[in-house]
């Protein structure tokens, strides 16, 4: 290993401390290691220096712990090695998304008028939409609004579904339903008997997922896990300035009230008698938009927070809005994940939200 040479992360491989962890993200990959703290502080503070200053700056007293840092990093490709290091600059972590809405979370409910609403959707260039059906057969529903995006050429490029297990969701339905409609993104099928992941037949688009979990109305959002992780360049940026979570949505709920997420209490008029464009307009409707996980208790010490959603609907203070996700499980403190629903400090606001038995 040459002590004349700089170490230099790879630009797409960035560092995160947590309390007592730390990650490297890469992001090209779309996958993280996990690495001491003190690898963390060796990656931020003295990356460009050679291995030698680095064991100098520590006295020479850990080198063959630096050493092992080192190969360990040269393995996994993270770093390499070079003259130069100032003519690899680091990767800019800017987000910027030319639309005002680019995603939606519509549940469905009686009465429910799809075209009013994939209109106005359309109208806000929104790209992404999830349909979410609690009580009711869908599928007639789903070819109508899929029929219907593709008859005026919407720009809604992305469409999922979250159905009640029944006769029509078999894999072979769904399948097809897929086959014949590129914009359909996944189906989530709740309240199954079993659990079951069905790879996309094609890019990686059109996955179905069977889950056992009971999901009976908006509630039950907002859950976080190991499975939430999202590690992609997008999600990155995004949570280095905005919400993981309500970030250009916007919502409606199965009586037509136009929220931020279904989930929340607050509402900026119902779709009968107000646009999306009005209720998106409200001063209200963005405050909590530039709420980042470096700012939230707790997740801005967690070293998942720039791969990880949000939840402001359920949070473990009420009325704090800066409070952790009620809903989510891991503590950075000890590094271990929990059942979220039975942690004696979350009961008091597991009470508030009504949440008991969900």
């Amino acid at each position: 290993m040459s002590s004349i040479k700089k170490i230099k992360l790879f630009a797409n491989c960035i560092p995160v401390k947590g309390a007592e962890r730390s990650l490297i993200c890469d992001l090209q990959r779309n996958r993280f290691d996990f690495i001491p703290n003190d690898l963390c502080e060796i990656l931020i503070l003295h990356e460009g220096k050679s291995t030698t200053e680095i064991k100098y700056i520590y006295k020479n007293l850990y080198d063959e712990i630096i050493d092992e840092y080192i190969d360990f990093l040269l393995e996994k490709e993270y770093v390499f090695f070079t003259h130069h290091p100032n003519w690899f600059p680091k990767m800019g972590l800017q987000w910027q998304d030319p639309f005002r809405i680019n995603n939606a979370i519509i549940d469905v409910g009686e009465n429910f008028e799809f075209e009013k609403i994939l209109f106005e959707l359309d109208s806000l260039k929104c790209k992404a939409v999830e349909f979410r059906f609690y009580d009711q057969k869908a599928i007639k529903i789903v070819n109508d609004i899929l029929n219907y995006l593709q008859l005026k050429k919407s720009i809604i490029s992305s469409v999922g579904f979250v159905l009640h297990y029944s006769e029509e969701t078999t894999e072979h339905i769904l399948n097809a339903i897929i086959s014949n409609n590129s914009r359909v993104a996944y189906f989530v099928i709740t309240n199954s008997p079993k659990n079951n992941f069905i790879k996309s037949l094609s890019n990686n688009v059109g996955y179905i997922i069977y889950t056992k979990d009971v999901v009976n109305d908006a509630t039950h959002c907002g859950l976080i896990t190991n499975m939430s992780l999202v590690i992609n360049t997008k999600l990155f940026t995004e949570s280095q300035h905005h919400n993981t979570c309500l970030n250009r949505k916007i919502s409606i709920d199965k009586n037509g009230n136009i929220k931020n997420c279904p989930s929340m209490t607050e509402s900026f008029g119902n779709i009968k008698d107000t646009t999306l464009e009005e209720a998106l307009n409200h001063p209200n409707f963005k405050k909590y938009w530039h709420i980042t996980k470096d700012q939230i208790e707790v997740c801005k010490d967690c070293e998942f927070r720039h791969i990880c959603t949000d939840c402001r609907a359920y949070t473990e203070n009420p009325e704090d809005q800066y409070s952790k996700p009620l809903k989510c499980g891991y503590d950075p403190y000890t590094n271990e994940w929990e059942e979220w629903s039975t942690n004696p400090l979350k009961q008091e606001a597991i009470e508030y939200y009504r949440l008991q038995g969900k």
